[in-house]
């Protein structure tokens, strides 16, 4: 794969490597009370929890409900957010079997409701359709976290909790600008886009904002094809595309999963002339990048319901956060989406997903 010479380090994009500050902004949290001092001996000599917060509270139960996970980055979602749990004493997660099926997950919900947990953490399979269950959770005092899928209304979650999708288009224009600029590209560059699902507004979040982003250097999206967010699909456009343009010399993929079968379409073709960026931040996809195979990605965090595990502990125990001056949790938080390419992949390659 073409690499990029005199390479557009991170200073092409600020956000590169605040990601960490934002993916562990539920981490650094602080009760409102003040830690107890001097206790180096009731820890047995190990150090302290990294805040107040972080050490065992009242045991609260909260309900986790996930779609199906019938994608890489879908999967990493679910295990994180058990994995998070895992992590905390206090809590006693209760996970709902993942599904596709709107109707199933609001089964889900009431299930919860009538258990009385003392928090819920959704990502919806649909956010209109779940908009009501949740909100008859947060009627019932059982506060919603609501991740990745936006509800219909904003009394259907305390906290909601996003990936950036126009900042990804962001990060991945301003990162092909820099591109063309480090390597005399000029006004001529061809750039080409795969992207996912084109009904879904993540898609066209994305898609918008790697066309503002392109404008910034006099760029535009000469050839664009979607696919599925599947690698069967991935490889069918990729390769149609190959077929109809001879030569590209920058390709933004939206999504690593289906960049599996982009990149087959690609060996197949012994296509290697242009800088390939994909998107979402899969394993694999920064094992390319190690290996010269691939020019960088864009993240989209898996750690997202992960996040909404803490949220929902610090919500459930009535507790606020230290890194704001007002403490209390936030109604909305977005997660950065930053550049993944050879300068910071060993930094990241810990979040990559397997595809």
């Amino acid at each position: 794969m073409r690499r990029i010479t005199g390479r557009a380090s991170l200073r092409v994009l600020t956000r590169v490597g605040v990601a960490v500050a934002a993916v562990s902004l539920a981490a650094a949290c602080t009760s409102n009370t003040p830690e107890n001092e001097g206790n180096d001996s009731e820890n047995n000599g190990q150090a302290n929890a990294a805040s107040s917060n972080d050490d065992p509270g009242e045991t609260v139960v909260i309900g986790f409900s996930g779609p199906e996970a019938d994608h890489g980055w879908l999967a990493a979602i679910n295990s994180a957010a058990e994995a998070e749990a895992e992590k905390y004493s206090d809590i006693d997660l209760r996970v709902a079997e993942g599904t596709n099926d709107p109707s199933q997950q609001i089964s889900h919900i009431e299930t919860f409701i009538n258990e009385g947990v003392d928090a819920i953490v959704l990502l919806p399979t649909d956010g209109a359709a779940l908009t009501e269950i949740a909100t008859e959770a947060m009627e019932a005092g059982i506060p919603v976290v609501n991740v990745d899928r936006e509800f219909s209304s904003e009394f259907a979650a305390r906290t909601t909790i996003l990936g950036d999708n126009y900042g990804m288009g962001v990060s991945a224009g301003t990162y092909a600008c820099g591109l063309i600029e480090e390597n005399n590209l000029g006004s001529d560059a061809v750039v080409a886009e795969i992207a996912g699902i084109d009904s879904l507004p993540l898609t066209q979040d994305r898609s918008q904002g790697f066309k503002d982003a392109l404008a910034a250097c006099g760029a535009d999206v000469d050839h664009r094809v979607a696919a599925e967010f599947t690698v069967e699909s991935g490889e069918a456009v990729a390769s149609n595309l190959l077929q109809a343009v001879r030569e590209i010399d920058i390709i933004w993929n939206h999504d690593d999963d289906q960049g599996i079968g982009v990149k087959a379409a690609f060996d197949n073709a012994n296509r290697d002339e242009f800088f390939f960026i994909g998107g979402a931040g899969s394993a694999n996809a920064m094992r390319w990048i190690q290996e010269g195979e691939m020019e960088a990605t864009i993240l989209y965090p898996p750690t997202q319901a992960a996040d909404g595990i803490r949220l929902a502990r610090l919500l459930a125990q009535d507790k606020g956060m230290s890194d704001l001056v007002q403490v209390e949790v936030p109604r909305r938080i977005v997660l950065n989406a930053p550049v993944v390419n050879a300068d910071n992949v060993e930094e990241y390659l810990p979040l990559g997903f397997e595809s």
